[in-house]
Order: C-alpha cells, then structure tokens, then sequence
C-alpha cells in the first residue's frame, strides 16, 4: 500500500463517529488507552503486536504513522477490530440521535480480502460499527491468519453466496438473506464462493 493510501485510511479512521466540531482521533493516546486497559507493558503489547517495541512507543507517543500493515497487527494485538482502533471509548448515552448514509456514500476502507464501506460516520459515542462489505477473498489461504478480536458481531448476506470459517464450528454455506451472530473473540474468516464478490452487512458491537 502506498503512503497515499496508508494517509487515506488513518484520515478515515480519525474521522470515525466525528462531528464537524469534534477534534480528530488521538491514535496514539487511543493505543496507549486500549494497551494499559488490558494491563499490558510496552514491551508485552509489542510482542502481542509483533512490532518492535520502539516502534510501539514512537506510535504511542505520535512520533510516527503507522503503515496499513501495523495498523492491522495493533488492532490484533489488541484484540479489537481495525475500525474499533479509531474509535474513541464511549461516554454516556446520548438519545434522539439519527444518522443516514446514502447508497454509495460509506467511508472506503480497502482490505487485501474486503472492500469495507463504513457507515453512520456522522454519529459520536456509537455503540456498533456497522459497514457494509464486497467480499473479495475466494480463498482461505488469502488470509494471513483469523481474523478476531473483542466484541460481538453479526453478519447478513446481501448478495451471492459465501462460506463462513469460524475457529470452533465446521464451515457454514450462507445465501443471500442469511445471517450469523457470533462471539468476535473467536476466529473467524468469510470467503465468496459465487463467481461474483458477494456483498454482506456486518455489524460490530464497540463495547
């Protein structure tokens, strides 16, 4: 991924849940938060991570971006899912709030095996992370381990046909208007078994 891209995507992440007078996303105090949340050192989180642990501090202390791919191996480390690491910790809850995203306005986030498009990026303090998802992986072997990490999740199919790989259960077909709901903690992967990219409607919980 070029810089551009790597630019791209933390300019998406920071804007996550933003109002227009909102300040951006700190992303390495957010590190640090989630890092001694679990009452990790420096060095235990960098090995979770499998980052250098310089690089961990320097990242933590905004002396560097981080490139797509630690974005990746932080939010693993982490145990979280990659739109969770640039999401702040929730307050209070707040009512009589509403959000509507157009078809075709969701904020792009490009995976090697997803076309994520995030939605509701209007609203602060959200309890899920919803995002809607062109499933490009036709294999397994496209992935570079499970994918896991806190909270729940559940996942609707919009188009075409998929097999879902969980870590604990045998693989599962799934057609369109078929849906799952599992523990995000357990691994799990979704590959596109119809000639075309399936499409789902995934949900994550951010508590």
């Amino acid at each position: 991924m070029s810089s551009n891209d790597t630019s791209s995507l933390l300019q998406i992440g920071r804007q996550a849940g933003a109002s227009e007078d909102a300040e951006p996303l700190d992303l390495g105090a957010r590190v640090r938060e989630l890092r001694k949340s679990h009452g990790w050192t420096l060095e235990q989180a960098a090995v979770r991570a499998g980052l250098a642990r310089s690089t961990l501090s320097k990242i933590e202390n905004g002396q560097m971006s981080p490139t797509f791919d630690a974005v990746k191996k932080l939010a693993e480390g982490l145990q979280i899912s990659v739109p969770q690491l640039f999401t702040p910790t929730q307050g209070d809850q707040v009512n009589g709030r509403m959000a509507v995203t157009q078809a075709g306005e969701g904020h792009p986030l490009p995976t090697a095996t997803y076309e994520h498009d995030l939605l509701a990026q209007a609203l602060t303090r959200k309890k899920m992370m919803p995002y809607h998802t062109r499933v490009r992986a036709r294999s397994m072997d496209e992935f570079e381990g499970w994918v896991r990490h806190a909270g729940e999740e559940f996942l609707y199919v919009l188009t075409g046909v998929v097999q879902l790989y969980t870590e604990f259960y045998e693989p599962v077909e799934m057609r369109r208007g078929d849906s799952a709901y599992y523990d995000a903690a357990m691994g799990h992967n979704v590959i596109s078994v119809s000639p075309e990219d399936a499409t789902l409607l995934w949900v994550t919980s951010l508590d």
